[in-house]
């Protein structure tokens, strides 16, 4: 199976000028727990994630409506491609510990895959469903995202 036959293609993204505020109502109103930060080419530059919210701007006084998703994203974003394998995507949320992996298409978001998207498909082997969720959560590790 393929990542496009797994991703979320209805991604909603922001820019780097967007408020905190704007993001946490984002997910809100879309069920979500991450939201790409794009370019104005559509080109992924971070990711905010619910964690990132809670801990870089909550823990830290920050304003939510005058703090900029810029200063509290996480920048360091490993994505794939359309037609990279599932079992590979797999490899880089263990590698990586990560839990969503956007999708890109000449350099532009398309959509994203997250650990919910593998777990929710019948078309993924529960067992290596299993052993990624078991690898991005991992404890005492050292963790290359503390996403």
């Amino acid at each position: 199976m393929k990542a496009k036959d797994c991703m979320c293609q209805n991604v909603e993204c922001v820019g780097p000028e967007a408020t905190v505020s704007d993001v946490a109502k984002i997910m809100q109103n879309k069920h979500v727990g991450c939201v790409p930060v794009c370019d104005s080419s559509k080109r992924v530059v971070g990711l905010v994630t619910d964690r990132d919210l809670i801990l870089r701007t909550l823990a830290c006084d920050k304003d939510i409506k005058q703090t900029k998703v810029s200063d509290v994203m996480t920048t360091n974003v490993y994505n794939t491609t359309p037609e990279a394998e599932i079992e590979d995507v797999e490899q880089l949320m263990c590698d990586c510990q990560i839990r969503r992996v956007p999708v890109v298409e000449n350099e532009q978001l398309i959509g994203i895959i997250t650990i919910g998207d593998l777990a929710h498909n019948k078309n993924v082997n529960s067992d290596e469903m299993s052993y990624t969720f078991e690898r991005i959560c991992k404890c005492g590790d050292n963790a290359k995202n503390a996403e």
